[in-house]
């Protein structure tokens, strides 16, 4: 962090939240075991609040919009039992019927992201918490042809730039994103055969966000999807990337990462983070 944000920022409270990542409930595979398991866990580890970092379900892309609402009322009814206040942030799989193999016509009222904002609210937003300013963003563009890709919408950079102006000087400011805005992911997998047609595994104009966090005091990037525990440091913020709750989508271990959720504790101007496993075991492992 540059000394001249240590020298400006007044001391704050020291806290610890949860962020806990792709979900993917679904009735098969045990997921919605598996996800209370995680929930009690993380219930038990007293933290001020959590952050869902996005799929809460798996999955609303493809299925009819019958389905689609079957597995939000499953995620709402087990994350009671997480038994605290919950900031949500959207994934592509919680996204409606954008594949058309789903059935769901774009005229439908919960086609896209209606039905996101009718159960967890606004996609993009802020909230504060003992000092610190929250921003949680909608990674998940949804493109011409019934797909999706990682950006973030022109409407959203402004919003952005917006808030992050109005921040009295040195504010420490966390963001949550769900599809990671930096990462080395490809560099862990092969080159894929074909082409992807979407750039779906980052942010594509990740660099224009970037560059508005510039002279601000951001902790940290909070990020998911992908399901491995990483983190990146560029230009001075830690983008951390979560392991998911899911693990392998409720197959056991995603490329070493088992299932769990990030700890975060935040302290003398810091953001440190701990992974957390919860024992569950795969009823159809196929380890990665």
């Amino acid at each position: 962090m540059p000394s001249s944000f240590a020298a400006a920022a007044p001391a704050h409270e020291s806290f610890s939240f949860l962020f806990l990542t792709d979900t993917h409930i679904q009735p098969e595979l045990d997921a919605a075991k598996g996800t209370d398991m995680a929930f009690k866990k993380a219930r038990s580890l007293k933290a001020d609040f959590a952050i869902q970092g996005g799929d809460h379900v798996f999955d609303s892309l493809a299925v009819p919009k019958e389905r689609a609402l079957s597995l939000f009322d499953l995620y709402e009814k087990t994350e009671q039992d997480l038994g605290m206040k919950v900031h949500h942030t959207i994934g592509n799989h919680d996204v409606v019927g954008i594949f058309p193999q789903s059935g769901v016509a774009p005229t439908d009222p919960l086609y896209g992201k209606k039905l996101f904002e009718e159960r967890f609210g606004k996609r993009y937003y802020t909230f504060d918490h003992k000092g610190h300013h929250f921003i949680v963003l909608d990674s998940i563009g949804l493109t011409s042809d019934r797909a999706y890709e990682g950006r973030i919408d022109d409407e959203q950079k402004q919003w952005l730039a917006n808030d992050l102006s109005s921040l009295p000087k040195g504010t420490p400011v966390i963001v949550s994103v769900h599809i990671p805005l930096v990462t080395a992911f490809s560099s862990y997998v092969p080159v894929p055969v074909k082409p992807e047609e979407h750039h779906g595994m980052s942010v594509a104009n990740a660099d224009e966000v970037i560059k508005l966090f510039e002279g601000h005091n951001v902790l940290g990037v909070l990020q998911g999807h992908t399901h491995i525990n990483e983190r990146v440091d560029w230009h001075g913020v830690p983008y951390i990337t979560s392991g998911a709750v899911s693990g392998n989508w409720w197959r056991g271990i995603r490329m070493g990462t088992p299932e769990g959720f990030t700890v975060v504790n935040v302290a003398n101007g810091k953001l440190t983070t701990r992974y957390e496993t919860y024992g569950f075991k795969s009823v159809d492992p196929h380890n990665t």
